[in-house]
C-alpha cells in the first residue's frame, strides 16, 4: 500500500520547523469540531458519488472502495483553530483513483466536497488530485470514529482540516469556484495554512 509523506515545501528539520505560523502541537489529542450534528451514518448505508463535469458519473458503495487500490498518508494535520497533529496515519483511497475512473473533463477545475449532513467545502482540482488527497476510513490504524467523520471522511493534509470534509458523500466537479459553508461564512477560499490564509482577505 503507497503512503505518502506530508506534502510540504523544504523546510529545515525540527519539530518547530513542522509548525505552520500561528499553530501550536497539540500533542496526544484530537479535538473533535464541526460545524453540524454528527450523523449517525452505518458503513452498509454509506456511498459515495463522482460526478459534475465528468466522463463517467461514478458511485462507490462501501464494498466497492474496498476493493480499490488502497493508500495512506503518514505527516500532519493542521486546523484553522491554531492546533496541529504530528505523524498522524490514515488509510483509504487516493482521491485521484476515483478521479481516473470518473475522468474529468477538461472544463473541469474546481471540486465541491458534499458531506451527507449538508456540509460543502470548495477546492481547486489541483489540490485534490497528484497525490494530495484522500477518502479515508482508518485512523492508526483503527476504524475512523463518527465524531471525526467516519465511516469516510476527505482529506486534504496540505490545507486547513475544514477542507477535509467529515462524512463525505459526494466529489462534485465544476468549472468555477464555489465557495462552500466556511467560505460564505468569512474562511479563506484555499486554506494554505504556511500562508496563514485563515480568512477573507489573507493573502
Amino acid at each position: 500500500m503507497p503512503v505518502t509523506r506530508g506534502f510540504f515545501r523544504r523546510r529545515p528539520d525540527g519539530p518547530e520547523s513542522r509548525l505552520p505560523p500561528g499553530q501550536y502541537d497539540v500533542g496526544a489529542g484530537w479535538p473533535v469540531l464541526t460545524a453540524e450534528a454528527t450523523p449517525h451514518l452505518e458503513r452498509d448505508a454509506w456511498s459515495v458519488r463522482v460526478d459534475g463535469l465528468v466522463d463517467r458519473p461514478t458511485t462507490w458503495t462501501w464494498d466497492d472502495v474496498q476493493q480499490l487500490p488502497r493508500s495512506a498518508y503518514t505527516g500532519d494535520i493542521h486546523c484553522v483553530t491554531t492546533w496541529s497533529k504530528f505523524d498522524v496515519t490514515f488509510g483509504g483511497v487516493s482521491v485521484d483513483t476515483l478521479l481516473e475512473a470518473a475522468g474529468p473533463t477538461a472544463d473541469a477545475a474546481f471540486v465541491v466536497a458534499h458531506a451527507s449532513t449538508g456540509y460543502t467545502t470548495n477546492l481547486p482540482l489541483a489540490d485534490v488530485t497528484g497525490g494530495r488527497a484522500w477518502l479515508v476510513w482508518e485512523y492508526a490504524g483503527k476504524p475512523l470514529t463518527r465524531e471525526h467523520g467516519g465511516p469516510v471522511r476527505l482529506l486534504v493534509p496540505h490545507l486547513y482540516f475544514w477542507k477535509s470534509a467529515k462524512w463525505i458523500s459526494r466529489l462534485e466537479l465544476v468549472a468555477e469556484d464555489q465557495p462552500g459553508f466556511w467560505e460564505r461564512n468569512g474562511y479563506h477560499d484555499r486554506g494554505d495554512p504556511w500562508r496563514e490564509q485563515r480568512y477573507q482577505g489573507d493573502a
